[in-house]
């Protein structure tokens, strides 16, 4: 349940153009979480490994909008160029 100024958010991660690239970049970016007060609740993989679904919790939207600005991350993502996986994000709350 997400209380007071927590966000909670599903990602859908596109890895098919390249699913180990995609896998590597997400096990960096991930790991960067913890430095925003994020949390990765559960990471799901379909069985053909071209899909992941992250669950991904914020203490507040602050470490959310950090996240997305952080630069390492910017690197990642310019490093692995057109293979770095696309992602939906939606913010969702418990019913």
């Amino acid at each position: 349940m997400t209380t007071g100024n927590e966000v909670l958010l599903v990602a859908l991660v596109d890895l098919s153009a390249d699913a180990a690239a995609g896998r590597r970049y997400e096990d960096a970016v991930l790991a960067l979480l913890d430095r925003h007060h994020g949390a990765l609740e559960r990471r799901l993989r379909t069985g053909d490994g071209q899909t992941e679904v992250h669950v991904i919790r914020f203490a507040a939207r602050t470490g959310l909008e950090a996240f997305l600005a952080d630069p390492d991350r910017a690197a990642l993502r310019a490093e692995l160029g057109d293979a770095a996986p696309t992602t939906r994000v939606l913010e969702v709350h418990d019913v």
